[in-house]
């Protein structure tokens, strides 16, 4: 009784995984039917963000989280991945409008979600303010205010922010973080927005100011699709949900230097 009870669990067991796999399979199918019939992931890269794209590859291919996330999604649908450069990141979104890519690794902002459907962050970034040392400004709070003027790099999540929320402040925007920087110091305004651990070392060159505590949001970076992708973004919002509970996102900040300056996403 024992042995046929024990068959007849195996045969339920190989049946419940034969399910699975077969679920699996179609699903896949699915998703590479919408992104990737040719058998080749396009992934729109945002090369802005320092800390999620750190180095190249031996052949040139971007490297960092962000690159490693997009291969590791290919992997799992089986098929190939190509990069997508971008040099900022409102460049980065528009690839995915224009359907020069068919996934993007960017931060979610609501301006963006009306044509790019998102998983929930994988990782996280705080963004303040530098302020000179003499300001007045004690809390991120204090910045919004009448003649305030704040230098940010256009397009960034937290350019979209600063527009969508701030009430009397004023943006001076620039193409980039670094040249944000430069515009502050040049301009004598009166802050600089941007993400913590950019900041951190902008204040390197600028010995006169320091980084104001708190945040005034914590950019999400996930993975987003062209509205209508309807198995693609099912299929990349349990990958992702099961990259962060099984350590591969925390395995890969450790692998690229960056856990302390991100942080894993709840």
């Amino acid at each position: 009784m024992i042995r046929n009870n024990r068959l007849q669990y195996s045969v339920v067991n190989s049946y419940n995984s034969c399910v699975e796999l077969t679920w699996d399979i179609i699903m896949y199918e699915n998703v590479v039917s919408e992104i990737a019939p040719t058998g080749t992931l396009r992934a729109g890269i945002n090369l802005a963000n320092i800390f999620l794209v750190t180095s190249k590859t031996a052949n040139g291919d971007p490297d960092g989280v962000s690159p490693n996330i997009a291969k590791a999604i290919a992997d799992k649908l089986g098929v190939n991945v190509t990069y997508v450069p971008c040099d900022t990141p409102g460049q980065t979104a528009d690839v995915i409008r224009d359907q020069i890519c068919d996934i993007v690794l960017i931060a979610d902002e609501p301006a963006r979600t009306e044509f790019i459907d998102f998983t929930d962050a994988y990782v996280e970034i705080e963004a303040t303010y530098i302020v000179p040392m003499e300001s007045t400004f004690r809390t991120v709070e204090d910045v919004d205010r009448t003649g305030v003027s704040i230098s940010v790099s256009g397009t960034s999540a937290y350019d979209l922010y600063l527009t969508r929320t701030l009430r009397n402040a004023e943006l001076h925007r620039a193409v980039g973080l670094p040249a944000a920087a430069k515009l502050f110091a040049n301009e004598n305004l009166d802050a600089l927005a941007g993400l913590r651990p950019a900041l951190n070392e902008n204040l390197k060159d600028l010995p006169h100011c320091r980084i104001l505590n708190g945040r005034y949001m914590a950019v999400q970076q996930a993975v987003g699709t062209k509205h209508g992708n309807l198995a693609t973004i099912e299929f990349l919002q349990d990958f992702i949900s099961q990259a962060k509970e099984s350590g591969l996102i925390l395995d890969l900040l450790n692998r690229h230097d960056v856990n302390g300056k991100l942080q894993v996403a709840k």
